[in-house]
């Protein structure tokens, strides 16, 4: 049953991803906000209406919105609302939410370039559509004001913005210093380490974004607060912040080392090293494991670990010079 907390209320919405269920929340300030809403789908609404009743509110109690992140199970519940309530967020999040045609013309070249980089054979191109195919769930909205670093979102003068890049390029949380809860959406999960998804680059950038990098800086940045309670995007509350961001780094470490050992004798391209750290479901889940392949592969480069050998039309990945 939906509670409030501390001037805080999780409510837990169903979604039609692997990852199931994504937390929303309402928040107590000078305008009652809910931060993130779910994914487009008539069920959502159900849910999100039916615990709100148990608070004794109704969707059309909200004065504003704010976005965590602009994937769909987090912003796709927006275009149930209506037109006229405000949304904020990362100023990054509104290539998504709108999705321009050209936008969705630079995401296509963007992938098709970055599959030929990373040896992926053609007959994996179809993957490039099922990715926009998830976006079916999110909406088609307009922020009515951008949210970065440091900044106070109006009607909650409690809580401070943080940039959060790595799972998206889009992330934020909010922190409350008073009492060290941080509304954190993906960027720490209880059970499970948030993709660091690749996204398009960000205009005026000509490389493509190193999410596993920011990633765990933003990891970094967070272990300097003292965070109290961490109310995440799915799943459980956190409380044993920073040992769980202490887990969160070696784990990730130890997955790139074994990637590095593959590299010991032979060259390989992102491709080649997805299907062996993911054998039963790279087909299944391409864009997911690519994603977290190369994470861990630029990693190792930021660390002089690896080499990379771009001569070639698929780039080459060896722990030796004289490999590559």
């Amino acid at each position: 049953m939906a509670k409030w907390k501390d001037g805080i209320a999780k409510l837990v919405i169903p979604t039609p991803f692997p990852v199931g269920d994504v937390n929303v929340y309402a928040v107590k300030g000078e305008k009652l906000t809910l931060v993130d809403a779910g994914p487009k789908t008539d069920e959502a609404w159900e849910a999100l209406k039916s615990q709100l009743k148990e608070l004794n509110l109704t969707p059309g109690d909200f004065e504003q919105v704010v976005l965590t992140h602009h994937h769909p199970d987090h912003a796709g519940l927006l275009d149930f609302f209506p037109d006229n309530l405000d949304v904020f967020g990362h100023p990054v999040n509104q290539r998504w939410l709108s999705r321009t045609d050209e936008f969705l013309k630079f995401h296509d070249e963007f992938y098709i370039k970055l599959f030929s980089e990373f040896g992926i054979p053609e007959r994996y191109a179809s993957f490039i559509n099922k990715m926009k195919k998830t976006l079916r769930y999110s909406c088609n909205r307009t922020l009515t004001g951008e949210l970065k670093e440091g900044s106070q979102p109006e009607g909650l003068n409690e809580w401070t913005v943080m940039e959060t890049p790595g799972h998206a390029q889009s992330h934020i949380g909010l922190f409350r210093e008073k009492d060290g809860v941080f509304l954190g959406g993906d960027h720490l999960l209880a059970h499970i380490s948030p993709n660091p998804i690749l996204e398009p680059p960000l205009p005026g950038n000509a490389e493509r974004p190193k999410p596993q990098l920011q990633y765990n800086e933003s990891l970094k940045k967070l272990r300097q607060l003292p965070i109290s309670l961490f109310y995440s995007g799915h799943g459980e509350d956190i409380t044993n912040v920073n040992g769980l961001i202490s887990e969160r780094l070696g784990r990730q470490h130890e997955r790139a080392m074994k990637v590095k050992a593959w590299l010991e004798s032979e060259s390989l391209t992102v491709f080649a090293v997805c299907r062996r750290l993911f054998p039963k479901v790279y087909e299944k889940e391409l864009s997911l494991t690519i994603s977290e392949t190369v994470a861990q592969l630029d990693y190792l480069h930021s660390i002089g670990e690896i080499y990379i050998n771009k001569e070639e039309e698929a780039f080459l990945y060896s722990a030796s010079k004289e490999v590559v």
